[in-house]
């Protein structure tokens, strides 16, 4: 209000004295002045420089401000009388609530006028977006989990959590659509291990879930279960994957590494040549969003995505060129094995936009 007042009373007090002054173009002159003068002096510069030093500016300011509150309390209060008033006729008061898409745009607003940094703006996105996640977006698909069957040697179950670092197994019989539990790491040292204690005795249960389970939700059932593993199984009863408590909490505070972790590598890197290595178990949606590219695709990963091109299981030297959102990828695959592709190396150029 108090903007709209002084910018108002300043167009009406310069319109008067250049009439005056200048009767046949007093109104143009006007115009011209108070818009160049409003811009750099009542927006730009005030703006700029509380932007800079927002405490500062906001410190000596006060004083002022609380000044002009009281002088205008009167006013103030006539018009959120009006206001009122008029709610009561036009039933105008009730609050629409933000979207999710709007409380994103503000957030990235703030971090990129310097409101917060990088790291809190990614924190309060991940928060934002967490709801809408499902098992099926972080789960470790079922080709690459490591379990032991309840039958395996105890040598070959030591050596799998020595190999794998892991402090929990899935137990299965015959296969891993069968799973009856999960063993943890210090039963197995404590209980089993030298003594000739069947391994089924300390097989504690696990819980089995569908993949369109909100990872919300899958959090509060493994909380309630005590437990840390949740089995993914798809529409006939087998098992797609597998998905942790460490797994969810990574949405939220990004990747989460321990003594047994080896440092992973960067999923997108640029190379000397411009051309990006990408690894193809990243997640498609975040490949695109990397590259600022708004496309809907039915994969879930860049694997999935580079099979969709090829319509066949990629090999090494496998290439495609696929174009979406004025820009132009030329993708070869660099590394793959027998089912998979392991790694792309990918060209990305801009496409020219239609004037």
């Amino acid at each position: 209000m108090g903007n709209n007042i002084v910018n108002i009373a300043t167009s009406a007090i310069a319109t008067v004295l250049f009439m005056e002054m200048y009767p046949l173009y007093g109104a143009t002159i006007s115009t011209i002045v108070v818009t160049i003068v409003v811009l750099i002096f009542g927006e730009i510069s005030p703006k700029s420089l509380a932007k800079e030093n927002p405490e500062k500016f906001a410190m000596a300011s006060a004083p002022l401000l609380k000044l002009f509150m009281l002088l205008f309390a009167p006013v103030n209060w006539l018009f959120k009388g009006w206001k009122k008033f008029l709610a009561l006729i036009f039933h105008t008061d009730e609050i629409k609530p933000i979207t999710e898409d709007e409380l994103l745009t503000i957030v990235e607003e703030a971090e990129t006028e310097g409101g917060i940094d990088e790291e809190q703006s990614e924190l309060i996105q991940n928060a934002i977006e967490f709801n809408e996640l499902e098992a099926w977006d972080v789960l470790t698909p079922r080709v690459d989990i490591k379990a032991a069957e309840i039958d395996a040697p105890l040598e070959e179950i030591e050596e799998l959590f020595l190999s794998t670092g892991f402090s929990r197994l899935p137990i299965y019989e015959d296969d891993l659509d069968s799973i009856v539990g999960v063993l943890n790491q210090k039963d197995f040292h404590n209980y089993i291990k030298g003594k000739n204690t069947p391994v089924s005795e300390y097989v504690k249960p696990v819980i089995f879930v569908a993949g369109s389970m909100k990872i919300s939700q899958l959090l509060k059932r493994l909380q309630m279960g005590k437990t840390h593993i949740a089995i993914i199984v798809d529409e006939y009863g087998g098992t797609s994957g597998l998905v942790t408590m460490e797994d969810i909490i990574e949405e939220l505070v990004g990747e989460i590494y321990d003594e047994h972790d080896a440092v992973a590598l960067q999923d997108i890197v640029q190379q000397q040549d411009g051309s990006y290595r990408v690894l193809c178990g990243t997640n498609l949606d975040k490949m695109f969003d990397f590259f600022d590219v708004e496309e809907e695709v039915d994969a879930t990963t860049v694997n999935g995505w580079v099979v969709l091109q090829l319509d066949n299981l990629p090999k090494v030297g496998d290439s495609f060129v696929y174009e979406a959102d004025y820009k132009r990828f030329e993708v070869k695959v660099t590394k793959a094995d027998a089912r998979k592709a392991l790694e792309i190396n990918m060209t990305v150029t801009e496409l020219p936009r239609d004037e």
